[in-house]
């Protein structure tokens, strides 16, 4: 038998739009609930959110049910965190801030199992196996893992097309707070010298054959992001949207 197909991972080769949110709450209760609201994916962040690798793969377990996929961010592309999370049952991984294409090989490396690749063969007592109960998966694998690539600062724009020829990145993500910054606009993704950076970015990320993807955190960006042609489309975060919603309730009520 071997691994369950990659249903995210095809629906970008085939040019779908993949509606998202992102999870910052790294709780597996707020993650479960969020796979009740029919995003198509779903971050784990484990960058700027408080998760290890127990928490990851408890947030995993709690998506398993659902129809939304599940990408886990790591903190860093380092080998042995992206062996981690694929081991814990990860399919899709979003690795920030690369800025060469010699950084993008050696993370299409990390997702792979050898001769192509550098992941460890250990698989068979975690979780991405059943615990032993898919027993091809080793050789089923690697065509069912989604890299997806973080762009987002000036050395990364200036090395784009290079990192874009790098066989085995599926997806390029726009990350327009970091880029904003490092463009010395202080998190103004909106400013109008950053969107043309982005809107430059998606274009040549498709011409490639690749999927360009980016976080809107409010409904005017998300906009402007798909009418750019952003493919796999972050739409919010649970934190933001859980105290956005409670303080318009509390300022509702207390306003009587």
């Amino acid at each position: 038998m071997p691994v369950q197909n990659n249903s995210f991972k095809h629906a970008l080769i085939q040019g779908e739009l993949q509606i998202g949110c992102w999870m910052s709450f790294a709780e597996s209760i707020t993650a479960e609930i969020m796979g009740t609201a029919g995003f198509d994916w779903l971050v784990i962040d484990g960058e700027h959110a408080p998760n290890d690798i127990r928490s990851i793969r408890d947030q995993l377990m709690a998506l398993a049910a659902s129809s939304s996929h599940p990408v886990v961010r790591v903190p860093v592309g380092e080998t042995a965190l992206i062996k981690m999370v694929l081991d814990a049952g990860a399919q899709t991984v979003l690795v920030p801030m690369v800025e060469t294409a010699d950084q993008a090989r050696q993370l299409v490396r990390d997702c792979r199992y050898p001769p192509t690749g550098v992941r460890g063969v250990g698989a068979g007592a975690a979780r991405a196996t059943m615990y032993g109960s898919i027993p091809e998966y080793i050789q089923s694998a690697d065509d069912q893992i989604c890299l997806l690539v973080q762009v987002e600062n000036r050395a990364g724009m200036a090395a784009l097309d290079d990192i874009l020829k790098v066989e085995g990145v599926d997806g390029v993500f726009i990350g327009p707070a970091d880029l904003s910054t490092d463009m010395g606009y202080q998190g103004n993704s909106a400013a109008p010298e950053v969107r043309a950076v982005i809107a430059d970015a998606i274009t040549r990320i498709k011409a490639a054959g690749k999927a360009p993807g980016i976080l809107g955190t409010n409904d005017e960006a998300s906009q402007a992001y798909y009418e750019m042609g952003a493919q796999f489309l972050a739409v919010g975060i649970d934190v933001m949207l859980l105290a956005q919603a409670s303080r318009t309730l509390a300022a509702k009520w207390k306003a009587k």
